[in-house]
């Protein structure tokens, strides 16, 4: 693809996206906003700036991972091996639970509720798979930072608030996600 337009128009087609931050007709990074905002297809950013700042952005902006020119083809397969291997959460051995009238499949990444299909983000996903797989467990944010962002704490401190909002928005009550006050968050709803 030439251009931001088209990496908008077929990015869905995608299993993962390299994305060239430097776009003749549109921002980089508001691209990657845009993609990630309607799709979890892995991203990887090229720049040519090693300043750190269009990292930082970038990633932020829901990029998994990026790079900075000039760099080994090793290198840039190393990465997409790595993040492809970190998109799949689990890969052959995840498997499908089932929580009352919640069904989360990590190998297809569906969730459905009353056998409604409810569209997720990646992270969202990863929490609420989190949350599921050990459903009498209350996860810390150290813990759910650990798990689903693997680690990389994120810039907002309201982030893990915003997706607790977003899925108990999306899954229609917030009993499915239980805040235990002072401690951290568990499933709940069945």
């Amino acid at each position: 693809m030439n251009s931001g337009a088209e990496a908008l128009n077929r990015h869905q087609h995608a299993h993962l996206v390299l994305l060239d931050l430097n776009l003749s007709d549109l921002d980089g990074i508001e691209v990657c906003r845009e993609i990630r905002a309607s799709s979890d297809t892995p991203i990887i950013a090229i720049t040519d700036r090693d300043t750190g700042v269009d990292g930082v952005l970038v990633l932020q902006a829901g990029a998994d991972d990026c790079v900075v020119r000039p760099y080994a083809f090793r290198e840039l397969t190393a990465r997409i091996e790595a993040v492809v291997r970190r998109s799949r959460l689990g890969g052959e051995t995840a498997r499908a639970i089932s929580r009352g009238p919640l069904y989360v499949d990590a190998n297809t990444r569906e969730v459905r509720l009353h056998d409604q299909q409810i569209s997720l983000t990646r992270k969202e996903f990863d929490f609420l798979h989190l949350l599921a797989s050990q459903p009498e467990t209350v996860f810390s944010r150290r813990q759910i930072i650990a798990k689903v962002w693997d680690d990389v704490v994120p810039t907002s401190s309201r982030t893990i608030d915003t997706h607790v909002s977003n899925l108990r928005s999306k899954l229609g009550a917030s009993r499915w996600i239980v805040t235990v006050r002072g401690v951290g968050f568990r499933l709940g709803g069945v």
